[in-house]
């Protein structure tokens, strides 16, 4: 995947410098303009996968703590509430003694 980025990266660099030699040689403002906007879609693709990236790490790393949390022993109160059945919503009907088990 990380190729297959750089690759596309490489290409629109090449496709805007084209562009601007382009426009240096026939003096269009226009083929600058559009030059600059191909390169600033290649910086910005490279900004995004940098950042997803990180992200991606971020995420890996909160699943596997959270599977060690959850499997140390501590109690995930939801599917308590949820399987005991209760008579009335107050909370003075929970049994913390069965939450803790």
């Amino acid at each position: 995947m990380t190729l297959l980025i750089i690759a596309i990266v490489t290409g629109l660099v090449f496709w805007a410098l084209r562009l601007m030699d382009r426009a240096l040689v026939s003096q269009e403002f226009s083929l600058m303009l559009a030059g600059f906007l191909v390169a600033s879609a290649a910086a910005a693709m490279v900004g995004v996968y940098f950042l997803m990236s990180d992200y991606m790490v971020y995420m890996n790393q909160s699943r596997f703590l959270f599977q060690e949390q959850s499997t140390s022993g501590f109690v995930i109160l939801d599917d308590q509430l949820s399987s005991e059945p209760f008579s009335s919503p107050e909370p003075s009907n929970i049994n913390i003694a069965s939450l803790l088990k």
